[in-house]
């Protein structure tokens, strides 16, 4: 069972966490199962960049990146090569280490 390392961000998770996952869970269901609130102003249908996430440790266990997915990250806050979107990247078995942006392109926050 693989497990998903969050780092610190000062508002979501000021301690960081370590969290169980599935396999096949992307790492935005995993967040908001454990009270891990990343935004994601779309409902997690890839059509916004809210849910920008870097995966700093496995993401080559990851799913590939789609076209669709590719294309919303060119309009991510702060894209590095190890940029994913959280509701698209699910996992396969692999721990991950995952760090949450401070800011995204939402202006206002949503109340999911």
């Amino acid at each position: 069972m693989p497990k998903i390392i969050f780092l610190p961000h000062e508002e979501l998770c000021p301690e960081g966490a370590a969290l169980e996952a599935q396999d096949g869970e992307t790492v935005l269901d995993v967040a908001l199962r454990n009270g891990i609130g990343i935004e994601h102003a779309c409902e997690k249908v890839c059509a916004c960049t809210t849910c920008h996430v870097y995966i700093r440790e496995g993401m080559d266990s990851l799913n590939e990146i789609e076209e669709n997915e590719d294309d919303m990250l060119d309009k991510a806050w702060g894209l590095d090569p190890d940029s994913r979107l959280s509701c698209q990247a699910r996992l396969d078995g692999e721990d991950l280490v995952v760090e949450i942006p401070k800011y995204s392109i939402n202006h206002a926050k949503e109340n999911h």
